[in-house]
């Protein structure tokens, strides 16, 4: 698989700008290039889902903006899924955690304190305020 970030010189016409907003017209964005090898452990990319801020490094075929949350109490940061998985750090009351997707109680995505990317019970994180 290729990919990598071309943005031309030339922005393309943005057709939702009516030249009013002044905001600048969007510029083009080319898939080209070789993927590289990422290690899952540190950076959050999976087979069907990987952080926008690799769109430039690998392939995905979904791409996600993290959501940062705050750890409201200690938890592990699991290599899976499943509860029972492997723990690769505690995280603490106060950590940030950088949630990529949220499914069935379960956030995946970053603690960029640790360096590491897991699951973590949705629970253990902050929501914002209504």
């Amino acid at each position: 698989m290729t990919i990598s970030a071309n943005l031309s010189a030339t922005p393309r016409p943005n057709p939702h700008d009516s030249g009013s907003s002044g905001t600048p017209p969007r510029r083009s964005f080319a898939l080209s290039g070789q993927s590289v090898e990422l290690d899952p452990r540190t950076h959050a990319v999976r087979r069907d889902l990987a952080d926008i801020r690799l769109a430039d490094r690998v392939f995905a075929p979904h791409y996600a903006s993290c959501v940062q949350r705050i750890v409201i109490s200690a938890t592990g940061l699991r290599e899976g899924a499943d509860a029972e998985s492997a723990v690769l750090t505690d995280l603490k009351t106060g950590d940030v955690f950088e949630v990529l997707e949220f499914v069935k109680g379960r956030a995946w995505g970053l603690a960029p304190g640790a360096g590491l990317v897991g699951y973590v019970d949705a629970d253990t994180l902050s929501w914002p305020a209504a």
